[in-house]
């Protein structure tokens, strides 16, 4: 996720980029960029640099003179976070250039195009295609928008694009699954991924549908869409400005829960083959020592280490390995296995977690190979480790992790089928049918996440519960156990998850009528056998809470919140609701939700 800010007007483009920017930072913070295109339409200068806005101010001039630019903040997902990598990227002349959210999955093919006609590159992104790709059709002749859509045409994958000209006198922009904003000002009009960029100056705002051409200038947008000119109504903002970085939630956390099918498609977009049923995960192992490999090992901490439970699982099942999931601060690589046969999975939102870095490092002594699976392109663990694998979330601002817990499953479920073909133990059928389900993932989640008002009410009748039980078995364990954490991080609520099976080995006996008990009742978690467990406790008089595709469970539940229907990945799904339910039990309780108590959204102490 990348924040893009365009804007033409009568002021000077330059602060107004600027400060757009420092708004837009919680959308990315690895490198930032301004393209000013002069006022007789000359030129167009470009300055970008690594790291957070701030720097890229030191190196800009105190005024402009341009009336027309766009800008970008980078979270990267292609090529390290290095000023050339930057935004915006220019075609080679310096007549075009543009800024990107989303992923462009066939830049490849269209590089090597590109290249074979004599263009040249000097950066490692996909977006760098599409400025080359502009410039071939102007100089066709056709008139920037009319290039804009024919290069979007040949785009896969999900973008938001803003592009300037020398010699067109505004911006052209269009969306593909990623978020654009149209801002209508006086005598100034914006583009952006969200109204923060620009709500200083104006609440009048539009929004673009898939495949609409917007064309920006001083005193009009329009909007085109597959040729035919076409109206889109004009709201009105009423946030506060201060809150509407949170895009109008009125928590980061609660956005980042509502973030997680975009982030989801990002995490998935350009690496499912499902026709083969296979993955491109672009991490280079040779395939004799995935062959080879006779354990795995994946360290993590918290929320990570729930995801590792999770990939346990799916490992065992489609990779025919052994798998062993430690919480990292207890790593330690012993005796008795061919170091070299042993693979360690280092899980990491950040890759800078001191525990995991630690483990990391120990594994990597002892002769075995490692792999970083992290959120943070260019961070420590992606560049210590012998591979990294990216799960493309975005930032995520809350301490409470939401949105990367489903892309780090979805990332670990993917290397699952990397590793089960590899290993020829998963069989084309099997791998289709978990690849249909990944690629169901941002789908079903939304479906969830539109029961959010239920869930709030349910919220609401269980909220002083003197404790909370979740629990679930098989897949749903670690769900369980994620979920119990969100509620004890942001409440600072006594919440215990457990496997099923295990409550009448000692938990049962602090079962109550004061004791809700949320459980995960669907394939993948092992409904009948959890249906057993449930009717225990509401012979103790808990109330329960089930998540539940499980129909015949449900006459036994007080509350049901329905999951679609989605295979081994349901309990996934489930924990979507358990985010929003530890959300609203805080919420109630007036907690300071992203930053709650004694906690840090990256520990990077042991």
């Amino acid at each position: 996720m990348c924040g893009i800010i365009g804007y033409v007007g009568e002021s000077d483009a330059l602060p107004i980029l600027t400060d757009g920017l420092k708004n837009l930072e919680y959308r990315g913070y690895d490198s930032a960029g301004i393209a000013l295109r002069d006022g007789e339409g000359d030129s167009l200068d470009v300055y970008k640099r690594a790291g957070e806005i701030d720097a890229l101010r030191e190196h800009l001039p105190e005024s402009s003179g341009s009336t027309t630019g766009v800008g970008h903040t980078r979270w990267s997902t292609h090529g390290e976070p290095t000023d050339a990598n930057a935004h915006p990227h220019a075609d080679e002349s310096g007549e075009v250039a543009v800024v990107h959210n989303g992923i462009i999955e066939n830049y490849d093919e269209l590089k090597s195009e590109l290249e074979e006609r004599g263009h040249q590159f000097l950066s490692e992104t996909d977006t760098e295609v599409v400025p080359h790709l502009v410039e071939e059709e102007l100089d066709d002749g056709y008139d920037l928008p009319d290039a804009v859509e024919r290069v979007a045409d040949r785009l896969e994958g999900s973008f938001a694009l803003g592009v300037v000209s020398t010699d067109f006198d505004g911006l052209v922009a269009i969306r593909q699954d990623s978020p654009l904003v149209v801002g209508i000002g006086d005598e100034a009009n914006f583009i952006a991924s969200d109204v923060t960029a620009f709500i200083e100056h104006t609440r009048n705002v539009c929004y673009p549908e898939d495949g609409d051409v917007v064309t920006v200038t001083a005193d009009e947008v329009s909007f085109r869409h597959d040729g035919e000119v076409v109206e889109r109504p004009v709201d009105e903002v009423e946030w506060e400005a201060e809150a509407a970085e949170k895009g109008g939630y009125d928590h980061y956390m609660l956005k980042e829960i509502h973030e997680q099918p975009q982030a989801l498609r990002q995490t998935i977009s350009g690496r499912l083959d499902e026709m083969a049923g296979d993955v491109d995960l672009d991490i280079d192992l040779p395939e004799e020592y995935v062959a080879s490999v006779e354990e795995i090992q994946i360290v993590a901490c918290g929320t990570s280490y729930h995801a590792g439970l999770y990939a346990k699982r799916l490992l065992e099942e489609f990779a025919d390995v052994r798998v062993n999931v430690e919480v990292a601060s207890e790593y330690e690589f012993t005796g008795g296995r061919d170091p070299w046969r042993t693979l360690v999975f280092a899980v990491t939102q950040s890759g800078e977690t001191a525990d995991t870095l630690s483990a990391m490092r120990a594994a990597s002594r002892a002769g075995a190979r490692t792999l970083a699976v992290t959120n943070t392109v260019g961070s420590t663990a992606a560049r210590e480790a012998d591979h990294a694998l990216y799960i493309r979330a975005g930032p995520e601002i809350g301490v409470a992790a939401t949105k990367t817990f489903s892309s780090q499953v979805a990332t670990l479920s993917m290397l699952s089928v990397y590793f089960g073909r590899q290993r020829g133990s998963l069989s084309v059928d099997r791998a289709q049918t978990l690849l249909e389900h990944i690629r169901g993932l941002p789908g079903a989640i939304q479906q969830l996440l539109d029961q959010e008002n239920a869930i709030r009410e349910i919220a609401g009748e269980y909220a002083d519960g003197d404790a909370f039980f979740f629990v679930g078995r098989y897949l749903g364990t670690p769900v369980a156990l994620e979920g119990a954490l969100k509620l004890k991080e942001i409440a600072y609520v006594h919440a215990e998850g457990f496997a099923a099976g295990e409550l009448k080995h000692g938990p049962l006996a602090l079962v109550t009528p004061e004791t809700p008990v949320l459980a995960v009742l669907t394939e993948g978690a092992r409904p009948d056998e959890t249906l057993n467990n449930v009717k225990e406790v509401e012979s103790r008089g808990a109330p329960v809470v089930g998540f539940s595709s499980y129909e015949r469970g449900e006459k036994y539940l007080d509350t049901v919140v329905g999951v679609p229907e989605l295979g081994l990945l349901e309990p996934l799904v489930a924990n979507a609701g358990m985010q929003l339910f530890a959300y609203y039990v805080a919420d109630g309780m007036g907690r300071a939700i992203d930053k709650p108590r004694n906690l840090a959204k990256s520990v990077t102490v042991e």
